[in-house]
C-alpha cells in the first residue's frame, strides 16, 4: 500500500481474556507508533493501551486494515464486522488451535512492516447469507456467517427432525427429512471447522460452493453433500410445533419459531483475509490439523 500519500490507519480487536493480550497489543501499539501510523482499538482493549488510543468504530470512522488478536472465533467477529466494506483482515493467533489465525504472535512486527512495503496477497472468502421467513409470510432480520451456520432444536440437547430442500437453477429439489442433532450449511472456509467434526469434507477455501452437513443424524442414508455456490437451501421442522435456533459462526443466535423456514445462499459479501507468500492452505492443513500422508520423496 503507499504510505506516502496518506496516513495508514489500523483497526485492532482482540480477546480481552487472552493471558497473552497485553504484551501483545503493547508491542502493536509501540510498533504502530513508531511509524506514526494511526490506531484504533475497540472498547475493551482501551485499558491496555495509552489514553491517547481512539475507540474503534468503523461507521464513524473507516481503517485501512483490521487486526484480530486472538483466536479463530476473535478472526470471525472481525470478519463480520468488517463485511460488506471491503476492509482486510489479519488474525494472529493467541489462542490454541488457531487454523484461521496462522500468523503467530511472534512475527507480527515484521508481517505488519511487509504490509506496508505492500508485500501481501489478499484471500477472498465467501459468506453465507440466512433468512427467516414466518408461517404468516414475513421475513425476520437477515444473518451472515463466514464460518457457518448450524441449525438445531431449541432448549435442551435432543433430536429434531429437519425437512431439507436444495434450489439449483430455478427447481426446488425435496431431500426428504432426516431426524439428529441438527444441521451445519457452511462455507468452505467453515469445512475445517464444526462441520468437519460432524464428517463433512475439507473444501479448499477457493471453490465456490457450500457444504450440507447433517450432525449427528440417526440413519445411514443421509450424508454430507458440496452443491454449487449458486443453490439455495431450505430448512423447516417437521414437527410443526418445534422452536429451532438458527446460530452464525457460534456467535450470534436467532430463535425460529414454529412454522418458519431457513433459506441460506451464497452472499454477495466476501471477506478479504490477509495472507502472506509462503502461507497457503495445504500447508496450513498440515501444520494446524496434523494433515500426515507418506513422503512422496
Amino acid at each position: 500500500m503507499d504510505t506516502q500519500s496518506k496516513t495508514c490507519r489500523i483497526g485492532i480487536l482482540g480477546h480481552s481474556v487472552s493471558q497473552d493480550l497485553p504484551e501483545c497489543l503493547e508491542s502493536l501499539v509501540t510498533f504502530c507508533q513508531q511509524k506514526n501510523l494511526e490506531i484504533l482499538l475497540e472498547p475493551a482493549l482501551l485499558k491496555y493501551a495509552p489514553e491517547n488510543i481512539e475507540e474503534l468504530d468503523l461507521e464513524r470512522k473507516r481503517v485501512d486494515f483490521l487486526i484480530a488478536l486472538g483466536g479463530d472465533g476473535t478472526l470471525l467477529r472481525a470478519g463480520r464486522m468488517a463485511s460488506g466494506m471491503n476492509i482486510p483482515v489479519l488474525g494472529v493467533n493467541l489462542g490454541h488451535l488457531g487454523f484461521l489465525t496462522a500468523l503467530p504472535k511472534n512475527d507480527l512486527e515484521g508481517c505488519l512492516q511487509q504490509i506496508l512495503d505492500g508485500d501481501y496477497v489478499l484471500d477472498v472468502r465467501s459468506m453465507l447469507d440466512a433468512q427467516i421467513v414466518h408461517e404468516d409470510g414475513s421475513e425476520g432480520d437477515p444473518l451472515l456467517a463466514w464460518n457457518d451456520f448450524v441449525i438445531h432444536k431449541s432448549g435442551l440437547a435432543s433430536v429434531t427432525r429437519l425437512g431439507l430442500r436444495i434450489k439449483k437453477s430455478s427447481d426446488w429439489n425435496e431431500m426428504g427429512s432426516f431426524a439428529g442433532d441438527g444441521l451445519v450449511v457452511g462455507t468452505p472456509t467453515g469445512s475445517t471447522a464444526y462441520s468437519l467434526s460432524a464428517g463433512g469434507p475439507i473444501v479448499d477455501p477457493s471453490v465456490e460452493c457450500f457444504l450440507v452437513t447433517p450432525i449427528c443424524p440417526h440413519t445411514l442414508n443421509i450424508r454430507p453433500m458440496i452443491i454449487p455456490g449458486s443453490s439455495k437451501v431450505a430448512v423447516d421442522s417437521v414437527e410443526r410445533a418445534e422452536n429451532l435456533v438458527l446460530t452464525a459462526d457460534g456467535q450470534v443466535a436467532l430463535d425460529v419459531p414454529p412454522g418458519s423456514t431457513i433459506y441460506i445462499k451464497q452472499s454477495e459479501i466476501n471477506i478479504h483475509l490477509v495472507r502472506f507468500p509462503g502461507q497457503n492452505f495445504f500447508g496450513t492443513l498440515r501444520h494446524k490439523l496434523n494433515w500426515a500422508g507418506e513422503s512422496l520423496g
